[in-house]
């Protein structure tokens, strides 16, 4: 997931917080051919799962993240410092649509029988093979929703922000969702990767 701008000091920690979510995905094509038993959608269940969970983050999470991350910064250059904000009401409903749409994802991430990636995806440096974190999910399934749940509750907080056209709270909830993503990836997708600590005015670019 790209981490765009922002503009508080912030400490990036990529602890495998236990209230923190989303699994962001591996990318690439590739040889895998087979995918492990997880549970599947009950033959009562109103859900038709088509996406797997790394084409959900592309088309959804991701987009919707990016946005939020998008809308506040400031940047300093020779010319002056350009602070950027939502500032008509047209902007803040268009960052309110990403908010919305970034919190009903999370229950989507959670729908049984939805697989890491699709067949064949090849991982990314440093990442587990799909059928790993298939497994890894599959063995402890609670663990996985609260990291849904975490990241539920710290797109709330941005779409409070946005309702009080408070952008300096709308810049610490992008923080708080960059944090609750980046601990449901050290956990399921590259959880033998070792943790950057950064301490910048701007965002690293996050694995993806």
């Amino acid at each position: 997931m790209k981490r765009t701008e922002h503009t508080l000091v912030s400490v990036w920690i990529a602890a495998a917080v236990s209230t923190a979510l989303t699994a962001c995905s591996p990318s690439g094509p590739s040889a895998q051919t087979t995918q492990p038993s997880i549970p599947l959608t009950s033959a009562n269940s109103p859900f038709l799962v088509t996406a797997t969970i790394k084409e959900l983050m592309d088309s959804t999470v991701d987009p919707s993240a990016d946005a939020l991350w998008d809308s506040v910064a400031i940047s300093y250059s020779m010319q002056g410092t350009d602070q950027r904000q939502p500032r008509t009401e047209d902007d803040w409903r268009a960052v309110r649509r990403h908010a919305i749409t970034l919190l009903e994802a999370t229950n989507l991430l959670v729908i049984d029988g939805r697989h890491a990636a699709p067949q064949g995806t090849h991982p990314g440096e440093g990442e587990l093979a799909p059928d790993e974190i298939d497994r890894r999910i599959a063995a402890n399934r609670d663990a996985f929703i609260q990291f849904a749940h975490g990241l539920h509750a710290t797109a709330a907080k941005a779409l409070e922000a946005i309702d009080r056209k408070d952008p300096e709270a709308l810049l610490q909830a992008g923080g708080d969702i960059d944090e609750a993503c980046e601990a449901c990836h050290v956990t399921y997708w590259y959880p033998d990767q070792k943790i950057t600590t950064f301490k910048s005015t701007a965002a690293p670019e996050a694995k993806r």
